[in-house]
């Protein structure tokens, strides 16, 4: 609530579809991956730790199917797994790999998925019921259903609520680490937004969004020249195969090593100028239906898909919002004060303003208990989003000099009073916040399929003989 935490609201969208999605194809994978010469070590379990040998007698309702650091992969987690990504394909209707290979292309987008949960939870990364129960809700609300709706279309569709809560909470975690390990990283100085902004003001170009598709053949961390000839050639393989004629959406399916591979390599809707320069220049060579040359990164070698292209109307409004100053003053419930004995400290420290025993900025000093303590509670001028829901609402229906009645947010218990408000042209700033935007994702693309790289790089990986 303070100016540091500025009441941001924590939260997420969820479209059911892409959350499904997200959760059932997190990771890259990795076409043409071989197990590894077998080496002695005891058997792992799924949940972490290793099992003792089994007895001779024991029944084997399971098998080990790969074994991800000290954890494994069983083989019914891939059937069931295979099962749903070929729904998922067949739904798209994109044309199926061969068992062989889509079984190949799950298992490796599995162990990279594997082995960023289990950084997440090295790294303390946990998501309680309660955060979980809310985007649930979310994704609900998102599909105007109920919760009970929402349960019955899972089990309708193969997928136990039980399976689905976890799936969404394993994509929370893989939000939570990707946001932490790459998100936070990426820096964009002020000088790249001038260039951006000056670029992009001398180009006044027609503004488009491109439908996009990829096929990436990734090239691993240190290749060898020999290893990064083999990548190269591979990625010319497919590149002959597309211009004979082969499905793209099938041929990503059997050959890309990105995360969406087992979406037909299907990245949606995109403008160009979000991409890494040296996409957004071989894209805007081409036509809807056709494919890039092969592109080089640090990556591996890429081929883009332009399946449709669409004009953007480019608004010269200005961007005008009204901005509110306030104060507060927050207290917390403790061990020691219970809920409503915050509420009457609050509603005493009213009264005691109404009978003009003491003002707002020298009761905040005395009683609020975070950071705007110290400025008598003041939060500076804040715009719609700056605060939670709750804060927000309560801070609009007030008139300045007008005290709120007592509010609860996540942060704890509020008095509000507004000072005064304004508008304000916040065009240049928004230009500047879309820029700095524009070069984030540009940056990120290409910076979390290294990361993700890397995670998969340096996992123990051992795949074992069917039993």
């Amino acid at each position: 609530m303070m100016r540091t935490t500025r009441l941001h609201k924590n939260t997420r969208a969820f479209s059911l579809a892409a959350a499904l999605l997200c959760a059932l194809t997190s990771g890259q994978v990795l076409a043409q991956a071989k197990a590894p010469a077998a080496t002695a070590a005891p058997a792992a379990k799924a949940g972490g730790g290793f099992l003792p040998p089994a007895s001779a007698n024991a029944k084997v309702v399971d098998s080990i199917h790969v074994v991800v650091n000290d954890e494994v992969i069983t083989k019914n987690e891939v059937v069931n797994r295979v099962a749903q990504i070929a729904q998922n394909l067949k739904a798209r209707g994109a044309q199926l790999p061969d068992q062989a290979t889509l079984e190949r292309q799950v298992v490796e987008s599995m162990i990279v998925e594997r082995a960023q949960l289990q950084l997440a939870k090295e790294m303390g990364v946990r998501v309680d019921d309660r955060t979980l129960d809310a985007t649930i809700a979310r994704i609900a609300e998102g599909q105007k259903m109920s919760l009970q709706d929402l349960r019955n279309q899972m089990e309708k569709e193969g997928l136990t609520y039980g399976q689905f809560r976890e799936d969404i909470r394993n994509e929370i975690m893989l939000q939570r680490l990707r946001e932490h390990e790459v998100d936070s990283k990426i820096q964009i100085s002020e000088a790249e937004v001038d260039t951006y902004l000056a670029a992009s003001k001398a180009a006044a170009a027609e503004k488009v969004e491109m439908e996009l598709a990829q096929i990436l053949v990734r090239v691993p961390e240190n290749a060898s020249p020999e290893q990064i000839a083999a990548r190269r050639a591979r990625a010319e393989e497919v590149m002959r195969q597309l211009r004979t004629g082969a499905d793209f959406a099938k041929t990503a399916a059997t050959y890309s090593d990105a995360p969406d591979a087992l979406k037909g390599g299907d990245i949606g809707w995109r403008d160009p100028d979000r991409l890494p320069p040296v996409f957004a220049g071989e894209l805007r060579k081409i036509q809807p239906g056709q494919v890039t040359q092969i592109i080089k990164t640090n990556v591996g070698f890429h081929i883009l898909k332009m399946s449709n292209k669409r004009s953007l109307a480019e608004s010269n409004d200005k961007a005008v919002v009204q901005q509110t100053r306030a104060r507060h003053i927050l207290l917390k419930p403790t061990p020691t004060m219970t809920e409503g004995e915050v509420k009457r400290k609050l509603l005493e420290l009213k009264e005691k303003m109404a009978n003009n025993a003491g003002t707002f900025e020298d009761l905040a000093r005395l009683h609020s208990q975070d950071g705007s303590a110290s400025k008598g509670g003041d939060l500076g001028w804040l715009e719609p989003g700056d605060t939670v829901p709750e804060f927000e609402s309560a801070m609009n229906n007030l008139k300045p000099g007008e005290i709120s009645d007592v509010i609860q947010s996540p942060f704890g218990f509020h008095l509000i009073q507004v000072v005064e408000r304004k508008s304000q042209d916040v065009t240049q700033q928004k230009e500047r916040n879309v820029a700095r935007n524009v070069i984030r994702e540009r940056k990120m693309q290409e910076a979390m399929e290294d990361w993700l790289r890397q995670v998969r790089d340096r996992a123990y990986v051992e795949f074992r003989e069917e039993q």
